[in-house]
C-alpha cells in the first residue's frame, strides 16, 4: 500500500468519530452542525485529493463532485417543503467525497437499509425496549420528525469501513504489511 493510499484510507478513518459524532447530535437535538458538515467535507476532499494523486486520475473526484451537486439539487427542493432539515441535505451532498465515485453505490444501498429502519423504528416505537429511549422515539413520531442523519452518516461509516477493509486486504495480499512486520 502506497503512502499516498493510506493516508487517504486514514482521512476517511477520522471522519468515522465526527459522523458517529453527527448522527448522535442529530438523533438528539434534530440538527446537524455547519462546522461537522464543514469539517466533513474538508477530510473528504483531503481523502480524495490524495487518492486522485496517487490514482493518477482525476475522475473519482469529478465523480464525487458531481454526485454531491445532483444530491443537493434533489434534495433542496424537500428542503423548501420541510420535509428534510437542511443539516441533512448538506450532510448528504458532503457523503460522495468521504466515500468517493467507486464506493457510490455501496453507500445506496446502505442507505437505503438504513432509512428503512430508521423509519420502521420511528413509526412502530413498541419495537424498542421500554425505557427512555423508547419514550423519545414516541415523542418524534409524535412530533412528526425524522432525524435523517442517522441513516445517512451510518451508511457512510459503513462505506467507508468496508474501503478501509478492502484497502487492508488489498495490501496483505500484496505483501506489503508482511514486508513491515
Amino acid at each position: 500500500m502506497s503512502v499516498l493510499l493510506a493516508a487517504s484510507l486514514l482521512l476517511r478513518a477520522l471522519a468515522i468519530p465526527l459522523l458517529a459524532r453527527t448522527a448522535w447530535v442529530d438523533f438528539t437535538t434534530q440538527k446537524i452542525a455547519n462546522r461537522d458538515v464543514l469539517l466533513l467535507l474538508f477530510l473528504g476532499l483531503g481523502s480524495m485529493q490524495l487518492f486522485s494523486v496517487q490514482a493518477g486520475s482525476w475522475w473519482d473526484m469529478g465523480l464525487s463532485a458531481v454526485a454531491g451537486f445532483v444530491l443537493f439539487i434533489a434534495l433542496f427542493p424537500f428542503w423548501v417543503l420541510r420535509k428534510v432539515g437542511a443539516g441533512d441535505v448538506k450532510l448528504i451532498a458532503v457523503t460522495p467525497f468521504l466515500t468517493g465515485g467507486n464506493g457510490l453505490v455501496i453507500f445506496s444501498v446502505l442507505l437505503l437499509v438504513f432509512a428503512i429502519a430508521t423509519a420502521a423504528v420511528i413509526k412502530n416505537p413498541f419495537l424498542l425496549p421500554a425505557g427512555m429511549f423508547r419514550h423519545y422515539v414516541q415523542h418524534m413520531d409524535h412530533k412528526g420528525v425524522v432525524p435523517f442523519g442517522v441513516p445517512i452518516s451510518a451508511a457512510a461509516i459503513g462505506t467507508i469501513a468496508f474501503q478501509i477493509y478492502g484497502g487492508l486486504m488489498l495490501a496483505s495480499s500484496s505483501g506489503v504489511l508482511q514486508q513491515l512486520n
